[in-house]
C-alpha cells in the first residue's frame, strides 16, 4: 500500500513557534493520518491525533529531556519503540515515555483506525519557564523526568480517573480546545504524580512477538475457510500457546476465538449484502461445517439470523432505489 504524508495542522501561540515533537515530526502512513497540535505553555504542547490506516512511521529528535504522554481514545494502537519493545493500547489506555523511546518508531492500528491525544513536555524549558498552573501544583519536575523518561515506556491501563481527564477534551467545541487543554495539563500532571503502579502497568512485549502475531492474524483472516487450532499455530510459529493467546489478545483486543468469530460474521455480512450466494455457500466460505452452526454464530454477533439480515438489507436497498426515482419536491 502506498504511504501517504500525515496531515499536520499547527496552532502556535502568540509570538511562539512550535519547538517540541510535532514541530519536527516527519511521518508517513499507510492510509490517512491527521495531527492537530496546540501550543499550550513554553515547553508544553498537545495534539489531537486521528488515523484511518493500518500503520504509520514517525521520526523526530531523540531526547531524554522530552516526555510524551499518549492517550488512546478509541481503536487500538501498537507501538514499536526503542530496544525492541512493543506497547499496545486499547481505548482508554495511556503510555508515558521519553522522546528517545519513540524517535524512530512504527505505529500499528490493528483495527484500522485510532483516535487519541498526545501531550509533549520539555523539562529543560519547564526548568526555566514553569507555568504558574504547574508551580501551584508543587510538582517535583526532576522526579517526573526520572520516573517517566527512562529506558522503557510506562503503559497505564484505562481507568475512571483517566476517562474523567480526557473525555471532556473530545466533546468540547473545536474553538475551545486550547483553553480546555491548558486547564487539563495540571490535572494530568497531578494524576501522574500520585499514580501508584503496584503491578497495574500494561504488559510490554518484544517486537518480534507482536510481528509473529500479526503474521498469524494474516494467516487466519486470509483463509477463513480453514480452521487452525492454537496448538497448530503454536507449532507453526514456534510460540508457546499461553504466550500466543496472551499477545494476540493484547494486540487485537479479544481472544483469538472471539475475534475470529466476529471477523467471520462481518465478512459474511458483506456477502449477504452484495451477492446472491446461498447462506449454505457463505457458511462454507466462512469455515462453518453446517448452515445451522453458521446461523447460530451469526446471531450471537449480529443479534439476528443471516436470512433476516439479508432481508432487512434488501428492503433498505429497494427503498433507496425507489426514493431515488421519485421526482424532487418543488420549492
Amino acid at each position: 500500500m502506498k504511504k501517504n504524508t500525515i496531515s499536520i495542522i499547527r496552532h502556535s501561540g502568540v509570538g511562539q513557534e512550535q519547538s517540541l515533537l510535532v514541530g519536527q515530526l516527519r511521518g508517513k502512513s499507510e492510509g490517512k493520518g491527521r495531527i492537530e497540535t496546540f501550543f499550550l505553555y513554553p515547553g508544553i504542547e498537545a495534539s489531537y491525533n486521528e488515523f484511518q490506516a493500518s500503520s504509520s512511521e514517525f521520526q523526530h529528535e531523540a531526547s531524554d529531556r522530552i516526555m510524551e504522554i499518549y492517550y488512546c481514545r478509541s481503536g487500538r494502537i501498537g507501538w514499536n519503540m526503542r530496544h525492541g519493545v512493543s506497547v499496545y493500547l486499547g481505548g482508554g489506555d495511556m503510555t508515558v515515555h521519553s522522546a528517545s523511546c519513540c524517535s524512530q518508531s512504527d505505529m500499528m492500528f490493528p483495527l484500522g483506525y485510532s483516535e487519541g491525544i498526545a501531550v509533549s513536555v520539555d523539562f529543560s524549558v519547564l526548568g526555566r519557564e514553569c507555568p504558574e498552573i504547574l508551580k501551584d501544583a508543587g510538582l517535583d519536575l526532576k522526579r517526573f523526568q526520572t520516573r517517566y523518561c527512562g529506558e522503557k515506556p510506562v503503559a497505564i491501563p484505562g481507568s475512571p480517573e483517566l476517562e474523567s481527564i480526557f473525555a471532556p477534551l473530545f466533546s468540547v467545541h473545536p474553538g475551545q480546545r486550547r483553553p480546555y487543554l491548558k486547564l487539563k495539563v495540571q490535572e494530568l500532571f497531578l494524576y501522574l504524580d500520585s499514580l501508584q503502579f503496584e503491578g497495574r502497568e500494561l504488559s510490554q512485549y518484544a517486537s518480534e512477538q507482536t510481528d509473529l502475531i500479526r503474521e498469524i492474524h494474516d494467516l487466519l483472516t486470509e483463509h477463513l475457510e480453514k480452521r487452525y487450532t492454537i496448538e497448530e499455530l503454536s507449532r507453526r510459529y514456534l510460540m508457546n500457546t499461553t504466550m500466543l493467546k496472551e499477545v494476540f489478545r493484547r494486540v487485537y483486543g479479544l481472544p483469538i476465538a472471539t475475534y475470529m468469530k466476529e471477523y467471520r460474521v462481518h465478512e459474511a455480512m458483506k456477502l449477504l449484502r452484495d451477492t446472491d450466494e446461498t447462506v449454505g455457500a457463505i457458511a462454507g466460505k466462512m469455515g462453518y461445517e453446517t448452515s445451522g452452526k453458521f446461523s447460530k454464530a451469526f446471531k450471537d454477533v449480529a443479534q439476528m439470523l443471516p436470512t433476516e439480515y439479508r432481508k432487512m438489507h434488501r428492503k433498505q436497498v429497494k427503498y433507496v432505489g425507489i426514493a431515488a426515482k421519485m421526482p424532487s419536491a418543488k420549492r
